[in-house]
């Protein structure tokens, strides 16, 4: 896996860290005012994150080809469901279902 992918990956969790760890110390009375040190570090870890994604991309050589390594295509639904495909038809084309209360009336329920 690239270092760019993995970087991405851990951004997320290192918020999640930031936002639990100034919690913590606001709960404990270090700190006394939660929101006045949690923007200016989340936009430290955000700009520190970032430096580190440019870091790994100018290592590598730019962005890895898609589809990166370890990435699986889904598979294609209308084969496995024998579903005929027309010129022009919608990528995610889903056929009509019929259904079974049509002819009720506008209530519903069982008459």
């Amino acid at each position: 896996m690239s270092r760019y992918i993995m970087i991405r990956r851990l951004r997320f969790p290192a918020i999640l860290l930031l936002t639990g760890g100034v919690a913590l110390l606001h709960q404990t009375g270090v700190i006394d005012r939660f929101w006045h040190w949690y923007f200016p570090l989340l936009l430290i870890l955000l700009g520190v994150a970032m430096l580190a994604e440019r870091a790994a991309l100018a290592a590598e050589g730019g962005y890895p080809p898609m589809p990166y390594p370890g990435y699986q295509a889904a598979p294609d639904f209308r084969a496995a469901a024998n579903i005929p495909t027309y010129p022009g038809q919608a990528e995610a084309y889903v056929p009509p279902q019929h259904r079974q209360d049509a002819g009720k009336g506008s209530e519903g329920g069982e008459s």
